[in-house]
């Protein structure tokens, strides 16, 4: 088994999400890449069983347990590929169902399944406000405080200021159990730049990461969000930072368009 190592969202080793890549996992049981993801310590790790034709299934594993879709993996995933077999289009087949990714020179673009967004109950807003210390005289009165999904759920907390972003620091316990309860992958948290331009953080305790420098599947919720909400119309372009309160500068492109799923693109590059 070669385990590879690639940064997502970033042309640098030193920025963006590190991933670990296993190209052909065939034949290894769920408590072997649990263990090989642990070991490699990022905060995801995507392993493929190759089908044949530039097809493959794929699953992703944090250091503590399988989450659905992992958007920073997928990118390295495609990238790593494109490096050993060639450029072009790749599918995937992840449990929550198929994901269709144009690879070239470096760079991938992702499309997810269909994107929603569901409410989340008053005392579970006060919940998750109150482990990320914020009030809600801190939150942005024009971007509703709701749980969103394009392959995995994430609330959307946006914030009023990029000082407030900035000062991220939460309670570890209590927002990792929280978000174990609801079924949310990472909380993420934006602070909008302008109509197209966000900057993100995201904590993401129930994987064992306190949290990541770049997030596609939460950068595609926030897209598929918009979109429903009328926040945005397509066709558009979303700009998304990350990374940048971390010291590993993350650049995401969502793209929305009259289709079903969101398109996300971002480079890779190998990490030595």
């Amino acid at each position: 088994m070669e385990i590879l190592r690639y940064a997502a969202f970033t042309d640098t080793p030193s920025g963006g999400n590190p991933a670990g890549v296993v190209l052909d996992a065939t034949g290894l049981a769920d408590a072997d890449m649990q263990r090989v993801a642990a070991e490699v310590g990022y905060s995801e790790t995507a392993f493929l069983t190759p089908a044949g034709d530039r097809a493959a299934g794929v699953r992703y594993f944090s250091p503590l347990a399988e989450v659905p879709f992992c958007g920073h993996a997928t990118i390295a995933a495609a990238v790593a590929y494109a490096e050993r077999f060639g450029p072009g289009p790749i599918r995937l087949a992840a449990s929550v169902g198929e994901i269709a990714v144009d690879t070239a020179d470096g760079s991938a673009t992702l499309r997810t399944v269909a994107p929603a967004t569901r409410s989340i109950p008053e005392d579970v807003r006060a919940r998750l406000l109150g482990a990320l210390r914020y009030t809600r005289e801190d939150l942005d009165p024009g971007l509703p405080l709701l749980a969103a999904f394009a392959g995995a759920w994430h609330p959307v907390v946006a914030l009023r200021s990029r000082e407030r972003l900035a000062g991220l620091g939460y309670d570890e316990p209590a927002l990792g159990a929280l978000m174990a309860g609801q079924g949310w992958t990472t909380v993420d948290v934006v602070w909008r730049e302008s109509a197209t331009v966000f900057h993100a953080r995201n904590p993401f305790p129930p994987g064992g990461v306190y949290e990541d420098p770049a997030t596609g599947a939460a950068a595609a919720a926030l897209g598929g969000y918009l979109r429903e909400l009328g926040l945005v119309e397509a066709p558009a372009a979303l700009t998304i930072h990350q990374g940048d309160d971390m010291g590993r500068p993350s650049l995401l492109r969502v793209d929305l368009d009259d289709r079903a799923g969101v398109r996300v693109t971002g480079r890779a590059v190998a990490i030595a």
